[in-house]
């Protein structure tokens, strides 16, 4: 079956989070740069990083350079595009206009990697997961478990988890969603 719809994770996939996790920094007290290396040692053990202070909301400046690209370049050639996340729902205005969907884990109750989570983001296309493409940095949130639904998955080697981890067998590695246009 053909691809139809590409479906991106948020967090380091469209958005670089590096204002959210400095502002959180800011309101626990800790500087920036030691909280920063807190969470990259607890990435790089494959813990969540907890986070006392709940984060800001996106903005479309916390966008990556190639992510509207990306987006609107799919949409022109008739590609269903989505945005769906382990997020709170007040994250799913920003990035709204220039998809055709959002799927939010605060929103639908159920988080990544749950299948729950997978399966409702084919239901937002309106497709069978063999269509659907689901762009993501995580190999343990986004990757892994696209593949076991039946999704094509691509792995952006960018943010902390994008550069950790080692894309599986069947997922395609890319280091700009550029590259998903071209």
């Amino acid at each position: 079956m053909a691809v139809r719809a590409v479906v991106f994770d948020v967090g380091e996939t469209l958005v670089d989070e590096t204002r959210q996790w400095q502002e959180v920094a800011d309101a626990e007290g800790v500087p920036r740069f030691t909280y920063l290396a807190l969470a990259g040692a607890a990435i790089a053990r494959g813990e969540q990083p907890v986070r006392k202070h709940r984060a800001p909301p996106f903005t479309e400046a916390d966008l990556y350079p190639d992510a509207l690209p990306c987006l609107h370049a799919l949409r022109a050639r008739g590609t269903t595009v989505g945005a769906a996340g382990n997020m709170a729902r007040g994250n799913e205005g920003f990035i709204a206009p220039h998809v055709d969907f959002v799927v939010s884990s605060d929103r639908l109750g159920v988080a990544k990697p749950a299948p729950a989570f997978f399966e409702s983001i084919c239901e937002a296309a309106g497709l069978q997961p063999a269509a659907v493409t689901y762009v993501g940095d995580r190999v343990d949130n986004d990757v892994a478990p696209a593949l076991a639904f039946g999704m094509e998955a691509v792995h952006i080697r960018r943010g902390p988890w994008g550069h950790l981890h080692e894309a599986p067998a069947g997922a395609r590695v890319i280091d700009s969603l550029l590259e998903l246009v071209e």
